[in-house]
């Protein structure tokens, strides 16, 4: 290995040892330990360890091919104690200033999809359903009126002639064809007085049964 690789494995390490300090304080930020709970907080620390692992070995790769240095370790060490000395706090003041304007930003990006999206939507289909519901009641009272227009015309133009003529036709049967009308009538009457009475029953013996 030469000085210049030496060199530039050197400030890699330096660098991922402050990396690992940076990543470090904000994987607790928001992991937020004492309110998980502490399975969530074992698989949170296998990973984050696997991905730093990951990491150092990937850029140590980069430049060295992957050769292990017992330097290595105090570079780690030495960008890590740089980091907690001399960046951690304004690392941490930067962490908390994105983590609000990130906060800010959503907020106001729910309110203006409330504010453009959701409430005309809102309103359109409010407006839809009472045109909707005006225009059915408007049909039914037409239909209604209608009706009973129908049944105003079908009992003055049609039935009272209708029934004028059947009255007048009554009048001049003979009274033998009277009486034998009569008597089917009556007859007609008598099976369906003696069906509905029948039908009765089981409904009787149902709402006993109930009782």
């Amino acid at each position: 290995m030469t000085l210049s690789t030496q060199f530039l494995t050197m400030l890699a390490m330096i660098g991922m040892g402050s990396l690992f300090g940076a990543s470090l304080d904000t994987h607790n930020r928001f992991l937020k330990r004492s309110k998980r709970k502490s399975w969530i907080v074992f698989i949170n620390d296998i990973m984050f360890w696997l991905v730093q692992g990951l990491s150092v070995f990937y850029v140590l790769f980069s430049v060295n091919m992957g050769e292990l240095r017992f330097y290595i370790f105090i570079a780690l060490l030495c960008g890590f104690a740089a980091y907690q000395s001399l960046f951690k706090k304004i690392y941490l003041k930067i962490l908390e200033r994105a983590i609000t304007i990130t906060i800010n930003v959503y907020i106001f990006f729910v309110k203006a999809v409330r504010m453009l999206v959701v409430r005309p939507l809102l309103f359109l289909a409010a407006t839809v359903l009472s045109l909707l519901l005006m225009t059915g009641r408007g049909l039914y009272s037409l239909v209604k009126w209608l009706l009973a227009v129908l049944l105003w015309l079908l009992k003055n133009l049609l039935w009272k002639p209708v029934k004028m003529i059947l009255l007048l036709f009554w009048k001049l049967l003979p009274k033998k064809v009277k009486k034998s009308v009569e008597k089917l009538y009556n007859k007609l009457a008598g099976i369906l007085n003696i069906v509905k009475n029948y039908s009765s029953i089981p409904i009787k013996w149902i709402k006993n049964f109930k009782k």
